[in-house]
């Protein structure tokens, strides 16, 4: 059973990656380079008879219309983030031209309008703005005498550039909420299929266990009377001992994320501690390591103070860099039911970054947040954060029969 989803970005065959143009791909030099261009057609492009375009000398272009072709075009950089105001000030700027031979700001409105359909909220003063740009349109009809066909068909594109903006934002914004719908029924499948396996954990090792233990009570009883019976019954323990072993094995495996599966091996404990340390110092760290403990712990207690230690001491190589000075020390409390872990350094490593001002970036993250996760499920705690005299101290006590918090 796989329980992982494949990458977003992975390709499955030859299916063709979706074109990005230059808009997506570099929107502030296109959206910069638009401005620039309709600055220029406005600038230089004027209507002439029988319906063509003429190109005219920018001479002829007085200063003050020259100044509303370049607000109008400037303002055309922000129609992504402010696209309602950009769409006033192209207004603006068409206003005083229209009627004129200088009424050719209808382009740049297009695109205002356009970019209010696909960036904007569907707000009062954008509505407003469609059917400003709407009357201006009409306007400059009547004042040119134009037919009544020529205004409405002005009119269509206006209003077709908003409506098809407004179409593209809200098949863009189905799209994301039906991926984050996908995503959330996969993760609910998911922890339904965990449930699921956990029930089945339950029962099988449950089953197992029990068969366990009415074969070993069979053999007590009969040990004295029966040897070859009470050896048949342990040889059962054994096997219905294996079959739990390999069954929880392969539950596990399931439940384990895929980055984790591999290695099925012993957990490591307090043994183990001295390799860490190792190969810590290795990796350039002054460490320290003081064990004073003496009694056995349990394993689930064993494997949370390995992995106290071994995210301490990567903080510290993270945040205080090599050459730090830091120092490990494991021992049991004064009443003997509990131990603590210490880890202190001075933060004088070589690539310290001011770990007291910073404080391990808050103490927010995830490494100290595992931490103490471990500790609580436990029954324990943990504290972190700056010594007075510069660096940083972590210090944990768990319970060593490791109750459940």
């Amino acid at each position: 059973m796989n329980l992982t989803a494949q990458p977003a970005g992975a390709r499955v065959g030859r299916v063709p990656v979706r074109f990005r143009g230059p808009f997506v791909r570099w929107p502030r030099g296109a959206d910069a380079t638009l401005a620039i261009a309709l600055f220029l057609a406005a600038t230089f492009l004027q209507d002439a008879p029988g319906d063509t375009v003429a190109v005219r000398s920018v001479t002829d272009v007085p200063p003050p219309v020259l100044v509303l072709f370049a607000a109008a075009g400037a303002a055309l950089y922000w129609r992504r983030r402010r696209p309602v105001r950009v769409l006033w000030v192209t207004l603006a700027a068409w206003a005083p031209t229209l009627g004129s031979s200088y009424s050719t700001l209808g382009g740049v409105v297009i695109v205002a309008l356009y970019s209010v359909g696909r960036h904007a909220d569907d707000t009062r003063w954008g509505r407003l703005g469609v059917v400003a740009a709407l009357a201006a349109v009409t306007a400059d009809g009547l004042v040119n005498s134009l037919h009544w066909g020529e205004i409405c068909f002005g009119c269509l594109v206006m209003s077709g550039a908003w409506y098809v903006g407004r179409r593209l934002l809200l098949r863009t914004e189905r799209a994301a909420q039906l991926r984050h719908e996908q995503a959330a029924e996969a993760r609910r499948i998911v922890a339904e299929e965990r449930t699921h396996i956990a029930r089945e954990l339950h029962d099988v090792v449950a089953h197992r266990v029990s068969m366990m233990t009415v074969q070993a009570g069979a053999a007590r009883m009969v040990a004295a009377d029966d040897p070859q019976g009470a050896l048949e019954a342990m040889t059962a323990v054994e096997e219905a001992g294996r079959q739990a072993l390999d069954e929880l094995r392969h539950l596990l495996g399931v439940l384990r994320p895929k980055a984790e599966r591999d290695g099925l091996g012993p957990q490591p404990g307090l043994t183990d501690l001295p390799r860490l340390v190792e190969q810590v110092r290795e990796a350039g760290l002054d460490v320290s390591f003081i064990d004073g403990i003496q009694a056995p712990l349990p394993a689930r207690v064993e494997l949370s103070v390995y992995r106290i230690v071994q995210e301490a001491l990567t903080n510290v190589l993270k945040h205080s860099g090599p050459r730090t000075h830091t120092e490990v020390r494991l021992a049991h409390t004064k009443c003997g039911r509990g131990l603590t872990i210490e880890v202190l350094d001075d933060g004088r490593g070589a690539a310290v970054q001011s770990v007291s001002d910073t404080a391990r970036e808050g103490m927010g993250g995830h490494g100290i947040v595992g931490m103490r996760e471990r500790a609580l499920l436990l029954g324990g705690s943990l504290d972190a954060g700056p010594r007075p005299g510069g660096g940083f101290r972590l210090t944990a006590h768990l319970p060593v029969q490791g109750e459940a918090a």
